[in-house]
């Protein structure tokens, strides 16, 4: 387990030591790549494993994966660029290894998009961030997800999933959806981001998962070493959450691995481990992998995730 998620994170390792973390530049300066298509093939990761019709479908959204860049006339660049193979790779990386387990059964698209960059995360300025996705990233998020509902999805149940970036892209679609593609919602997973007072005000049909079978509703966590690692910018304030080893919404604990032991701390509603060695996670740009595990997500409960789609999937089912 801890090689594969050493592995799965390497490019970000490897690009932090050519980052300079502090090169800001006036919003005026930046440069946007051009938008996606996604009427092309050649911007979604799909793996179609549903041939039967017994499952679901999965709209999964990736993380950041990208720093500030700089194009070849000197302009800088807070955004992800889906036509530079370097950064389609890199989300690709993660969007294969989130479908080895979500996509068992299931029918998995994935779109690629422009994500912002890590700086813009490391301003720890809600309001830059908020600006930034809101003009580019979620444009491409949302008109993704409209094509997905409208040329692949077919009516069909699915799932909403997303890690970081995208666990935060899954909150604001969740905001836009309206009540009959809701219906068809299984459920929603947000990994490694949260849920804010302000946002259940804003869309009330947000509902936290209560167990490991209730259907609609949303499966929200973040995994810390001690509760005074709980970093703002991803996790709080954060109104809902949930172990996703043994399903509880209360303080008993789980064992993960054999090793690790995972306990909800329901006053910042973040997973604390113990027995998690995560040393050899990278530090990125001092505010992730420092006391929190924010690079483990999708990866050390991923058996965890996989059963648990399944049951929902079959609880929604029944429910028809």
């Amino acid at each position: 387990m801890k090689k594969s998620i050493y592995i799965a994170f390497i490019t970000v390792a490897s690009l932090l030591s050519a980052c300079d973390s502090n090169d800001f530049e006036p919003e005026l300066s930046q440069y946007t790549p051009p938008p996606p298509n996604y009427s092309h093939a050649d911007m979604w990761f799909n793996v179609l494993n549903d041939a039967g019709g017994n499952g679901a479908d999965v709209f999964y959204i990736p993380s950041t994966w990208e720093f500030d860049w700089t194009t070849t006339d000197g302009n800088i660049c807070h955004y992800a660029d889906v036509y530079n193979k370097t950064h389609t790779d890199n989300m690709a990386s993660e969007m294969s290894r989130v479908a080895e387990y979500m996509a068992d059964g299931n029918n998995f698209y994935s779109p690629f998009y422009r994500h912002i960059t890590l700086e813009t995360w490391a301003t720890l300025n809600e309001d830059t961030i908020a600006n930034r996705y809101k003009r580019v990233s979620f444009v491409d998020v949302k008109k993704a997800f409209d094509h997905f509902i409208e040329h692949f999805n077919n009516n069909r149940p699915f799932v909403l999933a997303g890690f970081s970036q995208g666990g935060k892209s899954v909150v604001e679609l969740m905001k836009t959806m309206p009540a009959d593609i809701r219906n068809r919602m299984v459920a929603a997973y947000v990994l490694g981001y949260k849920v804010t007072p302000d946002d259940v005000a804003a869309a009330p049909w947000i509902e936290a998962a209560k167990d490991s079978l209730d259907t609609g509703v949303t499966i929200c966590y973040n995994s810390v070493s001690d509760v005074k690692y709980a970093k703002p910018v991803i996790s709080l304030p954060n109104v809902m959450s949930i172990n996703p080893v043994n399903w509880r919404i209360d303080s008993t604990p789980a064992t993960l691995h054999d090793t690790i032991t995972v306990t909800l701390n329901t006053e910042y509603n973040v997973l604390v481990l113990d027995g998690f060695d995560g040393s050899y996670l990278p530090n990125i740009l001092d505010i992730l992998n420092v006391g929190d595990y924010h690079s483990i997500e999708p990866w050390v409960y991923s058996e965890c995730l996989r059963k648990n789609i399944k049951q929902r999937i079959k609880a929604y089912k029944a429910q028809q």
